[in-house]
């Protein structure tokens, strides 16, 4: 039930929305810690928004400190009620793979969080691993299916030999695996003609859309994405509420945003 899950934590806040844990030194205020800054951005918006994504990144740019840090981020957002996303585009097989999705699904664990970005561009074998454990413990991935970067349609919008892109054709595979309770797609706000696309062609299936904000994408751009019911979308936003001077007004005003398209 994860998706179930955080679709009931969006429409009670009627939020759809995730809030993006993406520090920077330059952000801390004065001898704040990293855990501190996170705690302060958290207190100021979990009732609500639904959802914060910690990038994972920028915790291990801190070194094992920082690793500790996003430690005690996600365990302290899970227990103010909050769906945590971490951010970590893994992506590897068999044994491998398997070892990531046990840091990351497994009960107790350092690291566990309610959903993890993965790689598809591995192929199957590379969601499979996660897949299981999610399956097994009631978490989720996103999987990298049409990325908000500039470069992404170098190899992303390239064609396939039946015609398609590289995208849909991934697309395409994830949804072979039949499991759109655990298994969702990471699509670009950058992108809105090709999200529209994926959502006509996926209509079941969550979405993770970063790109809002300092990408540029819109509340507009983003409004092809919902499902037929007003659901199935949760859009990051982390720079544009993290670095604002009132990180809780800067998240009203992204859900009034999003309450005008809707």
């Amino acid at each position: 039930m994860s998706f179930s899950r955080l679709q009931k934590l969006i429409d009670a806040k009627n939020a759809p929305i995730c809030a993006g844990l993406d520090p920077r030194a330059s952000m801390l205020n004065g001898g704040e810690s990293l855990f501190d800054f996170n705690k302060r951005v958290i207190d100021a918006v979990y009732d609500i928004v639904p959802s914060v994504k910690p990038q994972s990144a920028f915790f291990e740019a801190f070194g094992l400190g920082g690793l500790e840090s996003l430690s005690k981020t996600i365990k302290y957002a899970r227990q103010k009620g909050l769906y945590v996303i971490l951010d970590a585009k893994r992506g590897d097989i068999g044994s491998t793979a398997e070892a990531y999705a046990e840091a990351y699904f497994s009960s107790g664990s350092d690291f566990e969080c309610d959903a993890l970005t993965v790689n598809a561009y591995l192929g199957s074998d590379g969601i499979k691993p996660f897949l299981e454990l999610a399956k097994i413990n009631d978490k989720a991935i996103f999987a990298l299916v049409k990325t908000s970067n500039p470069s992404s349609g170098e190899v992303q919008d390239l064609l396939t030999d039946s015609g398609e892109s590289v995208y849909v054709s991934v697309a395409k595979t994830l949804d072979a695996l039949d499991d759109s309770e655990h298994l969702g797609f990471v699509v670009g706000a950058t992108y809105p003609e090709q999200l529209k696309e994926l959502r006509l062609k996926f209509p079941t299936t969550f979405f993770l859309v970063p790109g809002y904000g300092a990408q540029g994408g819109t509340a507009k751009d983003i409004a092809a994405a919902f499902n037929a019911d007003g659901g199935g979308v949760v859009v990051n936003n982390s720079r544009g509420i993290i670095a604002a001077a009132d990180p809780r007004k800067a998240a009203q005003d992204m859900i009034e945003a999003f309450r005008g398209i809707k």
